[in-house]
């Protein structure tokens, strides 16, 4: 395969090229996107609870995972919380590493705890499916119902305060009955009594089950709810005895506790910013690929394709990816001729690694430095000898600084190598250990080779990126 073979790859790319997206759910979608700013807002001082996916849009399980939780989102409408962030908005990034995650998508649920503010955060850890997400966000509302008794009905209703009972033949406390008492905390108590609690159906002239009673106070009469057992209408029946909750709730003004609390948000945010650079510092498992430059998009609409780079030398390979100090590099080894054995799969790996490298550089994201590497470049053959490659084509990635690489196995579609790029990105998966032999080491050039030092001379230092990226 030969340099015009690239760009008929590329060419053939064009017409499909991704657009850069903001992130993955719109204003129509019914999952609520929030971000480092809104969240504490809109998640922590709720007192619903909420289930949290933390996404990129470059990630293809997160997208493979959109339909199904858009899904559990209208399904949970009305009883629970189902919002996104995207942790690869460069605000985002820091809260989503300070949130503990390190994969997409990862899925948090959070429900209030016993200060407000400070929430009960877990990970969700079930199947990716509607049902089984909308099941455990639901099993995991608060849940501020009284169950009554024939021998302890008579406390519930003592006092003005407005009460609604919903009589049931089920012994377990809806989801839905579980919210509308969180809506209407500290507004109107909200109980449960079962059709065998004979004496507190028998006081509300209960005979059919299920039935929803309100008790407006103030010595006014029950009134029976006769319409469906849905959130808007039992939502609509209850604001005679008073308005629901708003939520989240509004800010305070103006109170020297405000200006507390903000100082004392703004020390935690320091102190966890400082231990996330402490962690990137001792723990990191793989360093930021260099960004992609933000300049305009050039005319050429073969250079806007941002087509993947091609090594005509070992040395231009060298100075890319095998230095002591290289960073990782993805590599794809393919032979120089279109009539070359595995020529087919070298097209369609180059096609799947210009997609995922236009997709990245048009969102203006981060991502390794993408090189096809021809076998009549010199020193090839001993360098897939030493890593024991065999195939016409390979497919890895290699980071000379940590010493390690890893060999890409499966077909070359575009879905499967962005899945294998996004457990290198995230730092996951096992790793070889890099022979020394293919480092292209620190040795003493002779007196008289004065060419390439003075080439390097020339060449700008190299950034030290040392920290991960999400």
């Amino acid at each position: 395969m030969h340099q015009k073979t690239f760009a008929t790859a590329a060419a053939v790319l064009l017409a499909a090229a991704p657009s850069a997206h903001a992130g993955m759910y719109t204003k129509k979608s019914p999952v609520l996107q929030v971000d480092s700013k809104s969240f504490d807002r809109l998640i922590n001082k709720s007192n619903h609870t909420s289930i949290v996916e933390f996404y990129a849009p470059w990630c293809g399980h997160c997208q493979n995972l959109k339909p199904a939780y858009e899904k559990a989102a209208t399904q949970l409408a009305g009883l629970a919380k189902v919002a996104a962030i995207d942790c690869d908005e460069e605000a985002n990034k820091a809260f989503c590493g300070s949130m503990g995650v390190q994969g997409f998508p990862t899925l948090k649920i959070v429900r209030p705890g016993k200060k407000s503010g400070r929430p009960v955060v877990e990970d969700y850890q079930g199947a990716r499916t509607a049902s089984a997400i909308a099941e455990a966000v639901a099993s995991k509302i608060t849940n501020h119902v009284t169950r009554l008794t024939d021998k302890d009905f008579e406390k519930f209703l003592e006092g003005d305060k407005p009460k609604a009972i919903l009589f049931t033949e089920k012994g377990t406390t809806s989801a839905l009955l579980r919210s509308l008492a969180i809506d209407y905390l500290d507004v109107v108590s909200v109980a449960q009594a079962r059709n065998k609690e004979k004496k507190v159906a028998e006081k509300f002239g209960i005979d059919k089950f299920p039935s929803f009673v309100l008790l407006p106070g103030e010595g006014k009469e029950p009134v029976v709810y006769s319409g469906e057992l849905n959130k808007k209408d039992m939502l609509e029946f209850l604001k005679q005895a008073g308005e629901p909750n708003p939520d989240p709730a509004p800010a305070k003004k103006g109170g020297k506790k405000e200006k507390k609390d903000k100082k004392e948000t703004k020390k935690e945010e320091k102190k966890k910013e400082a231990k996330k650079e402490e962690a990137k510092t001792e723990n990191a498992e793989e360093e930021n690929a260099e960004e992609a430059p933000k300049e305009e998009a050039p005319q050429d609409p073969l250079a806007r394709l941002a087509m993947i780079n091609i090594a005509s030398t070992w040395d231009q390979l060298a100075e890319a990816c095998f230095q002591p100090k290289s960073t990782t590099c993805v590599l794809v080894f393919v032979p120089s001729t279109p009539d070359s054995p595995g020529a087919g799969d070298a097209e369609k790996a180059v096609m799947s690694l210009t997609q995922l490298n236009t997709k990245y550089r048009d969102g203006h994201r981060q991502t390794f430095p993408f090189i096809a590497v021809p076998d009549m470049v010199e020193k090839i053959a001993p360098l897939k000898k030493d890593l024991g490659l065999t195939a016409n084509v390979e497919l890895i990635a290699v980071n000379a600084r940590r010493k390690w690489w890893r060999q890409y196995s499966g077909d070359f579609s575009a879905t499967d190598v962005e899945a294998w790029v996004d457990t290198i990105r995230m730092g996951e998966g096992e790793k070889k250990k890099l022979p020394a032999s293919v480092i292209a080491a620190e040795e003493k050039k002779p007196a008289e080779e004065k060419v390439e030092p003075e080439a390097e001379a020339e060449a700008p230092p190299k950034e030290d990126n040392e920290h991960d990226e999400l």
